[in-house]
Order: C-alpha cells, then structure tokens, then sequence
C-alpha cells in the first residue's frame, strides 16, 4: 500500500471504476513539495516557527523517500536569519538530492532574501512570482546600545572577564572601534562564504556585475530574472505541471508539528523574551515591505 495513498486497497474494491482510478493514481509521477517558510535559526527563543536542521530533518527524509518520486520542489518563503542553519538545511537538501540522483526545483513566494535565498540555492533551477523579493546577498548585525540607562536609574553593573575581548559589543558599554572592525571581519567571512555558495550553485547563470549582486540590494523576482539570480517567472504548480504532465501527484510534506506534553514542555514561560523574538522576526520581515 504506498504512503500518501494508504486507502488505495479500499479504492480498488469499488465496482467497475474502483480499480481503473487505482491504477491512475499510482501511475502519476509525485512531486513532493517541501516548504521552508520563517525566520531562519535555531528553535525557542519565542520564535512562532523556525526554520533549522533540528526541527526540518525529519521532513525533508520523508520528502525524499516519497513513492514515485521524480523531483522535490522547496517553496521557500523566508527574509533570511541564521547563516549557518541556512547552510546546514541546504547542505542536507542537496546530499539526498544528490544520492537519490533527483532533481530540485525552488519556488520563492513572498521573499526568499539573506539565508531565504541561500535556501533557494539548494534547487537546480530557482523561479519566482514576478513580485516576489529576491537577493539580499549580504551579512547584517543589528542591536540596541544603553550605555547610559543604567547610570541613571542608579545601577552599578559588575562584569569581570578573563580574556579582554570577552565583553565585546557589551551593550550596556560605549561602541568600541575595535570591536566594530572585529564584528566587520567576521561579517565578511560569512559574507565570503555565502558567495562562494551562489557562485557555486548559480555559475555561469549570474549575469550581473559581482559587485551589484552581492552588495545586499533585493529586487524584484522579474529583475531577478534579468540578473540571473532566478531561471524564470511561474508558480510550483504551473511549472510542475508543465514538466511533469497534468497529472503529476504534488505531495507537500511540512515540519512535524508538536501535540500533548511535548508541546506544554516546549512552551515558554519567558514572555518577555518571546515578546522581544516577535518584535525582532516582524522586523526582519518588515524589511522588505511585508
């Protein structure tokens, strides 16, 4: 009995037409659709949904193991976030992709900008709505600095190190100019990494200056187009469609979701915190004018 038609048996004991559908069924090719939609980085941290290896991995196995299966389409929909679950979510896209010798296919929704594009880059051929944000191939680190608060509401704080550069970007402190610089090179290492990875996936594809493609600008998903940053405008289903004929079975498979106990012990009691996570992924969202 396959997978995502566990009823199938029942379906064939259907008179005259039970079978003939059956067969039809089960001779579609299968796509299956894994989507890859929030704020890039690791669980908690008030986040309403993450996107990291830890909460993906049992969904992208199962979207490679799908019966039938002749591609895998990521619908990606993300401004972005941590650089290294970007790369590690890629990474495990593209070892199953290449052991099982299929082919993937990225389709960018709203955004698919920073990591949400890195994202994309896992897929053999990347397409976008015409009015989508793609791009964004940069590094960015953002805070809050309070060197003063906490002089006037008479706080003294206490901080001892070992290691003079253990209170780097302390926020409660005046910005140092070497911590800055210090905060600069490891950005552009990353940065470099990410570069290497576009370039890399897209090759000969980019048709645009190095240094207008990763500058961190966004555009359009039909400027995009223009730049070589995608391989074309249409929608999962429209193209899927297209090249795997009007029956193609699409199979979405999402990230588990957590019932009963599991989720009571993953709930946090820091609302604080969880308010300040929201606050921060609505800005990272808000960026490009969503």
């Amino acid at each position: 009995m396959s997978e995502e038609f566990p009823k199938m048996e029942t379906l064939r004991r259907v008179p005259i037409i039970g079978a003939r559908i059956a067969d039809r069924i089960e001779a579609a090719p299968t796509v299956g659709i894994l989507r890859l939609s929030g704020v890039i980085g690791p669980p908690g941290m008030g986040r309403r949904q993450a996107l990291a290896l830890t909460e993906l991995a049992s969904s992208i196995e199962r979207v490679f193991k799908l019966p039938r299966l002749e591609a895998v389409a990521l619908s990606v929909n993300s401004p972005g976030g941590a650089p290294v679950q970007a790369a590690l979510i890629a990474g495990r896209i593209r070892q199953l992709a290449d052991e099982k010798g299929l082919p993937v296919y990225a389709f960018c929704e709203d955004v698919a900008a920073s990591g949400g594009y890195w994202l994309a880059c896992a897929a053999e051929e990347i397409y976008a709505d015409p009015a989508s944000i793609v791009g964004s191939i940069g590094v960015i680190s953002a805070g809050f600095g309070f060197p003063e608060m906490l002089k006037k509401l008479g706080i003294e704080r206490r901080v001892h190190t070992s290691g003079d550069k253990k209170d780097m970007l302390d926020p409660f402190v005046a910005e140092r100019p070497d911590d800055v610089e210090r905060l600069r090179d490891i950005q552009e290492d990353i940065h470099d990494q990410f570069k290497e990875y576009v370039r890399t996936r897209r090759g000969e594809k980019l048709t645009a200056d190095e240094a207008v493609l990763f500058s961190g600008e966004f555009w359009t998903g039909r400027r995009a187009e223009e730049l070589g940053l995608i391989d074309g405008l249409g929608d999962l289903r429209s193209v899927m469609r297209e090249r795997y004929g009007e029956k193609v079975n699409l199979k979405v498979v999402g990230a588990q979701r957590r019932f009963g106990l599991q989720r009571l012990l993953g709930g946090r009691s820091d609302y604080v915190g969880q308010g300040l996570a929201a606050v921060e992924e609505r800005l990272s969202w808000s960026r490009f004018g969503l």
